[in-house]
């Protein structure tokens, strides 16, 4: 059974790293800021990097999502 709860890495030069079953993720923002500069944020979902743009368009369309977090998830049987 995987956790299913994002989990946040600062180190002590200040990057910071958002990850998920040893990949980098986050679904509510950038999942690697280097040294804390937001400038030279990345996006990440379950260990693929995309670019500001797919990023956001698959948080909008629900692309990447969990099954827990879409539609899917929320219907009854």
């Amino acid at each position: 059974m995987s956790n299913t709860q994002t989990k946040k890495l600062t180190t002590p030069d200040k990057t910071i790293v958002y990850y998920l079953d040893g990949k980098m993720h986050n679904l509510e923002g950038p999942a690697y800021i280097p040294e804390g500069d937001m400038k030279r944020r990345e996006y990440y979902i379950n260990g693929l990097k995309l670019t500001e743009a797919e990023w956001k368009s698959a948080k909008r369309d629900g692309d990447g999502l969990p099954w827990y977090k879409s539609s899917v998830g929320k219907a009854r049987f």
